[in-house]
Parts: structure tokens; sequence; C-alpha cells
């Protein structure tokens, strides 16, 4: 996986790539889906969830830049997987559900967001948990089609740029409110 996945892909970094390799992917999964753990595609999880290729970890991480300074919010997809790889990189985390990145949550300080997933939209519930000028890597969705994108948060919203197409699980849950238009 390291090799021909991650560094084809151009993940380099070493404390990523020593990430990766300290972390057993495998124990992530259902047992029913073991076999394929280290595959270059999404495993689904019990329920809805999906563990996301290796390769879009492998970018997010690389992207952020998680240093021991950060305090990192993880928006768990329902593995456990990211919050395992970014241990060690920053200097705390603290892991919520999808659901519960929606509910009002007091004025946060964190310094980096990951969203284990793709989304159309961020909500503010989330935003507000960020401190000014926090970093953050996810998933957009944007016309049905998924990509990394990093962002920062600058007086009180964060704008996201795309930096690489590539297949992330969606999230419904912040899907945006479908509306009709002209």
């Amino acid at each position: 996986m390291i090799d021909s996945q991650l560094r084809a892909s151009g993940v380099t970094e070493p404390s990523v790539l020593a990430r990766f390799a300290a972390v057993p992917r495998e124990q992530y999964v259902p047992a029913s889906a073991r076999a394929a753990a280290y595959t270059d595609r999404a495993v689904p999880l019990d329920g809805d969830g999906m563990l996301p290729a290796p390769v879009v970890h492998g970018l997010m991480l690389s992207e952020a830049g998680p240093r021991m300074t950060d305090r990192a919010l993880i928006v768990d997809g329902g593995s456990g997987y990211l919050p395992a790889l970014l241990e060690g990189l920053v200097g705390s985390i603290a892991v919520i559900t999808p659901a519960e990145a929606l509910q009002g949550g007091e004025a946060g300080d964190f310094t980096l967001l990951l969203i284990d997933g793709a989304v159309e939209r961020l909500p503010d519930t989330l935003v507000e948990r960020l401190a000014d000028d926090a970093r953050v890597a996810t998933g957009i969705v944007d016309d049905g089609v998924t990509r990394l994108a990093i962002g920062r948060k600058i007086t009180g919203s964060v704008a996201l740029l795309p930096v690489a197409e590539i297949g992330i699980p969606r999230l419904a849950v912040f899907d945006a409110p479908k509306a009709w238009s002209f």
C-alpha cells in the first residue's frame, strides 16, 4: 500500500508514511472485509459508513500538514482509522460523528479540521468550533464529483479550494438542502 498506492500518488512525507506503516488498516474494517482492507477502493463498514481508499487519507494528511501544536477535530466517517493515523502527528485530537458535527457546539479553538468523507456543504455548527486561521481538509461534492479540498477559517468562514479529483465516500448528512430554481 505504501509503495504502490501512497508514494505513487505523491504521498511522500515521512511522518505520514510512518503512521500508515504503524496503523494496521485491517483492524478498522469488519472481519468480512479484512481481505480487502488494503485495496485502492473504499471499503464498506457495518451500517452506512465507508472507509476511504488509503490514498484519500494519505493525500488528506499531506495537504493538512499536521503539527504537534495543532488541536485537531476529526469528523469520523465510522471507522476510527483517520484518528488513529493522526495520533502522534498533532498535540490533541477530538473525534465527533457527522451527526454531532451538525449539533451546536461551543465556540472552539481547534486549529485543524479533518472530515473523513465528502460533503456538499460545511455547516456553521462545525465552522464555529474552529479557531481563526484553522486549517481544513475534507472531501467536497460538486455536481456528483468528489474532490479533496483544503481551506482556512478567516473572519468567521471557511473557503475551500479543490486540490485533487479523487473518489471519496459521500457523507449524506452534509448534503445541501435540495431546492428547485429556474
